[in-house]
């Protein structure tokens, strides 16, 4: 449930409401606002008496429950957009952020050639996988540590954030040294341990839609993120597993609309996957800036006829860079209409 304090409360009138919330066996989640203090509860307690209770308090304004079964991901908890800070850069602001990268890290050479040839694009994140999970054990598994190493070493001589996949809880401890961003691929979007251990870390996470999960069970997984401590979550749609084979996958572009009306969360869209194909990727992307995406999630290789992963999926550097000069005016529009909604926030 959502209290919200009247104007003004003081902290004694406000502990006064927390006190009483915590009578009901619920838990304080989160007290935000600067003038007006607004109070998260999640919990198991007879919801109906505890609202009873709570509005009946002179110093609450009022008390709503939450329908939604993801609460605190849901607009109901958080009308405001979720604005998540990464070196320097802001996702879900007013800025369309584009994240670029080889499927995976595979020498020092083609990572640092890779960094510079995307930053030099405008590109803000480093995307690059140090441990990949494949479909074949044979394949190429990722160069693990070593592979964070290069990406540490890629950021220090580019200024980009790093973005790569974290497949084990046991593992978060050590990608979070090197990783500005968590990304969670979308065969753990359902690791619920894997998700509750990330609760606890203090790096942002972005998490892909499972390849056959619904919209809502991505919203239940990035509420097990939220709800075990870490509100930095970043959805990321990338393709669905459907009958159609003529992509690798197909891209529900709706769903990034029906995502912006459900959560408060930042959504960005995975061309690359969604499409299997390079030539597709230019014409997806455009789609998702103007569909109203907070940014894009690229694969780009140096030389993507030698790449060790997705080879076929990837742009390599100058057809990245057309990529990003064809998308300004597509972002200058989408920058205009996020004018309004800063104006009706304020």
């Amino acid at each position: 449930m959502i209290i919200s304090m009247k104007l003004h409360s003081t902290k004694q009138e406000i502990e006064q409401v927390c006190e009483r919330i915590r009578e009901f066996g619920y838990k304080i989640h989160a007290i935000e606002g600067e003038e007006r203090v607004v109070i998260g509860a999640v919990g198991m307690g007879d919801v109906t008496h505890c609202l009873e209770s709570i509005e009946a308090m002179p110093q609450v304004e009022k008390a709503v429950r939450i329908s939604a079964p993801y609460k605190f991901v849901s607009k109901e908890y958080r009308s405001e957009r979720t604005r998540i800070r990464v070196n320097g850069s802001e996702i879900g602001g007013d800025d369309f952020i584009v994240m670029a990268g080889p499927c995976s890290v595979e020498s020092e050479k083609q990572i640092m050639q890779a960094a510079e040839g995307v930053a030099q694009a405008g590109a803000k994140l480093l995307r690059g996988g140090a441990f990949k999970p494949r479909t074949s054990p044979y394949d190429f598994q990722g160069l693990e540590t070593e592979g964070l190493k290069l990406l540490a070493k890629a950021k220090a001589a580019t200024g980009l954030g790093i973005i790569t996949e974290v497949m084990s809880d046991r593992d978060v401890e050590l990608v979070a040294e090197y990783a500005d961003v968590l990304q969670i691929g979308a065969r753990n979007m359902q690791n619920f341990t894997l998700l509750k251990t990330l609760g606890k870390c203090n790096r942002p996470v972005l998490l892909k839609r499972g390849m056959s999960c619904t919209v809502k069970e991505l919203l239940m997984s990035a509420e097990y993120v939220v709800a075990h401590g870490n509100p930095n979550v970043i959805l990321c749609e990338r393709g669905i597993r459907t009958f159609e084979t003529i992509t690798r996958n197909t891209c529900d572009i709706a769903a990034v609309a029906a995502l912006s009306e459900l959560t408060h969360l930042p959504v960005v869209l995975d061309p690359s996957h969604a499409t299997g194909k390079r030539s597709l990727v230019p014409a997806l992307s455009r789609a998702a800036v103007a569909i109203g995406a907070d940014g894009l999630l690229v694969e780009v290789h140096p030389a993507p006829e030698k790449a060790m992963s997705d080879g076929a999926q990837s742009l390599d550097i100058p057809q990245f860079r057309k990529m990003m000069q064809e998308l300004q005016p597509y972002i200058s529009l989408w920058k205009e209409s996020r004018v309004p909604e800063v104006a009706a926030a304020i």
